[in-house]
């Protein structure tokens, strides 16, 4: 069934359920918006950030360069992807379960909502956290709803974000993506255990490639089906990945193929990719098929095999999810955090008794350099400091600045989604 059906019940279901617990639990509704609100998660923020705030704010101070170095990586990224968006997508909707022709990404329902979850509670802790930390006391925390997709919210004190000090804000709005990608790093170290020790236990061979996903649309569509495992193309046996690109590497748009799956032998007239309209085109998505090897199984059994390969595939989206929308994040547009982070940054008002803190925090952390090191490092420091003092812009000034840069962002992003998606679906 297309993922979209399992999004429209879920719809359905949870919207019926809310309007008959809305008296019962503290439920909300905004737009298409449902809010869950609940006291007991504040709790949980304080606890986390009471356990060490020194850590939280040493994390963070360590975590603002880095993420001003991505938040430049992205606006570069962006830039790049406009001379790209005319030979292949770039940009695209990420929503577990559906395959959006011409997409470069798809993802699956299930792991694919579980990392979700990840990147939502993940993002909106890190907030919650460091603005107790900060003190500054969080006025609502629950779950949301957005339509059909879960997530989370924290809502900080605006009047008490609006007091605090500069530093204070750049801990609280880069908590969010930096902690997301603090995450994604996790995942990648546990998803490469556990592939190194797949791997050097040799539990798994390829037996063909596993249909994953069928594009809508697309020539395969109505003929091959998910789960389906291909052996042979034109008399040519498949046995991973690499044969199989092989198989279709010399296949011209309109050439007629025979697919040979262990459900049976099926014939497709290959069509145009919608990303590259000379090449032909299939329309699926597909895996090596993994087999246990026979001493392997004598070894681990079929359960731990399939289990350690399914919670590879699930820290890898957790990985990858946390990754794109951390970064993604960082944009420097509202209202996205990047959007945030950029307009503290243009108000930043160098004061003297903050230079010397600025200061002792920057030898603080240098003081494991060697002296030159150190003393160079400081150097270039104050003179970025005296550039932002004698460059200081006025609040309404740095406002429009990040408002104009904003919309041009987003015209960006949504002409690098239509361009990448519409022509596709079409």
């Amino acid at each position: 069934m297309n993922g979209l059906w399992y999004y429209l019940i879920g719809f359905i279901i949870i919207w019926i359920l809310a309007f008959l617990l809305k008296d019962k639990y503290n439920i909300t509704r905004e737009g298409i918006v449902l809010m869950l609100k609940t006291e007991k998660l504040k709790g949980v923020l304080d606890r986390i950030a009471n356990a060490s705030p020194r850590f939280w704010k040493g994390y963070m101070n360590i975590c603002i360069p880095i993420g001003i170095f991505f938040m430049i990586l992205m606006v570069i990224s962006l830039i790049l992807s406009i001379q790209l968006m005319f030979e292949m997508p770039t940009v695209s909707v990420i929503l577990p379960g559906v395959d959006i022709p011409g997409s470069p990404i798809y993802i699956p329902f299930v792991t694919g909502l579980l990392a979700l979850a990840t990147v939502l509670i993940i993002h909106e802790g890190g907030h919650g956290v460091l603005a107790r930390v900060e003190g500054i006391s969080v006025d609502s925390v629950g779950l949301l709803l957005l339509a059909v997709i879960p997530g989370a919210f924290v809502e900080p004190n605006q009047e008490e974000i609006n007091k605090a000090n500069g530093i204070s804000k750049l801990r609280v709005y880069f908590a969010g993506p930096m902690f997301n990608i603090g995450l994604c790093l996790i995942a990648l170290v546990i998803t490469a255990g556990i592939g190194g020790f797949i791997a050097s236990e040799e539990i798994y061979t390829t037996g063909g490639v596993e249909i994953t996903s069928v594009v809508p649309g697309s020539p395969s569509e109505g003929v091959l089906s998910n789960g389906m495992i291909i052996h042979n193309i034109n008399n040519q046996t498949i046995t991973n990945t690499t044969t199989y690109t092989q198989a279709l590497s010399d296949k011209q748009i309109g050439n007629n193929i025979t697919v040979t799956t262990n459900t049976g032998v099926y014939n497709i007239t290959l069509g145009v990719n919608p990303n590259n309209s000379t090449k032909a085109y299939m329309g699926v998505r597909s895996q090596n098929h993994k087999i246990v090897e026979p001493s392997a199984q004598r070894k681990y059994g079929t359960i731990l095999p399939a289990i350690l390969s399914k919670l590879q595939e699930l820290f890898y989206f957790i990985f990858f999810l946390n990754l794109a929308v951390g970064t993604f994040n960082l944009l420097p547009m509202k209202p996205l955090d990047g959007g945030l982070i950029f307009e503290e940054i243009l108000k930043i008002k160098i004061r003297p008794d903050r230079r010397q803190d600025f200061n002792n925090i920057l030898n603080r952390y240098t003081r494991m350099f060697p002296t030159t090191i150190r003393c160079w490092i400081s150097r270039r420091f104050n003179t970025l400091l005296n550039f932002i003092s004698n460059h200081e812009l006025d609040d309404r000034r740095a406002e429009t600045i990040v408002r104009t840069i904003s919309a041009m962002i987003m015209v960006i992003i949504v002409m690098l989604l239509l361009y990448g998606i519409v022509p596709a679906i079409l």
